[in-house]
């Protein structure tokens, strides 16, 4: 993971198990926003305010009319009124890689709209604030990615990523994109933690699975969510699990509770 700055060219944009990459001109602002709640009585000498509940939203999608089946962007994405599962990845002067920033979320997408851009035919799909359908417990949308966009024949025995710099008692969600597969058969997602950043010391962190997903269910997204109490340690990786599936290309995101 590198850091420092970086340039819009190389984010990547995830929705319900489809790369919208290559049809997005740009997305956002990707906004976490409290609002202000004015609490005055008549005696008091200046207004006051707490935060109310955030809202976050992926803003705007701005892209390109493409209706190649089942992967273009007026295929995929045409229906508003729709949930979407949306990972916003983040590279720091190269392709996002483990380690760089992912915003995630489940959304509400608002609206469908085509005009003509110059020579081209724009789309704009605005998303709302997050769904209550998913039922989210927490209240932070930025996380780090664990596994790029990348194909895996089989388990991970690599070293993790160091996102938080220590371990923390406040749980977390993990957010899978599942692209693409080979063969036939089903696949398990799962984040494994450790205290110490080497292949013997990861283990399946619990409630961060995907369950057994069938090949029949690709492409898809979704969302699942640890206990707000859950312990995790300081080091986090994915892992892997065919079932006669030859290989599986997936995007996978956690955000650590706060």
């Amino acid at each position: 993971m590198a850091t420092g700055r970086t340039l819009s060219r190389w984010s990547r944009v995830y929705i319900n198990g489809y790369d919208m990459s290559g049809y997005t001109r740009g997305i956002g602002p990707l906004s976490w926003v409290y609002p202000e709640i004015e609490l005055v009585a008549l005696s008091d000498p200046v207004k006051g305010a707490l935060m109310g509940q955030p809202e976050i939203s992926p803003g705007a999608l701005t892209g390109l009319f493409d209706n190649t089946a089942t992967s273009g962007l007026h295929a995929v994405l045409n229906a508003p009124g729709s949930l979407r599962d949306v990972l916003v990845a983040i590279g720091i002067r190269a392709v996002p890689a483990e380690g760089d920033q992912v915003f995630m979320g489940s959304f509400n997408q608002n609206s469908y709209d085509t005009s003509p851009s110059g020579d081209d035919i724009a789309l704009t799909l605005e998303f709302g604030k997050t769904s209550p359908a998913e039922g989210m417990n927490y209240e932070q949308p930025w996380g780090v990615l664990l596994h790029e966009n990348s194909a895996e024949t089989g388990a991970n025995t690599a070293t993790g990523v160091d996102d938080f710099g220590a371990a923390s008692t406040t749980g977390g969600f993990m957010m899978y994109q599942i692209l693409d597969y080979e063969g036939t058969g089903s696949v398990v997602l799962t984040v494994e933690e450790a205290s110490s950043n080497e292949n013997a010391s990861f283990a399946a962190l619990t409630g961060a699975t995907s369950g057994s997903i069938a090949h029949t269910a690709m492409p898809c997204a979704g969302i699942v969510q640890c206990a707000t109490t859950k312990a995790v340690k300081q080091y986090l990786r994915f892992q892997v699990a065919l079932t006669t599936l030859t290989s599986v290309t997936f995007v996978l995101g956690f955000v650590r509770g706060r």
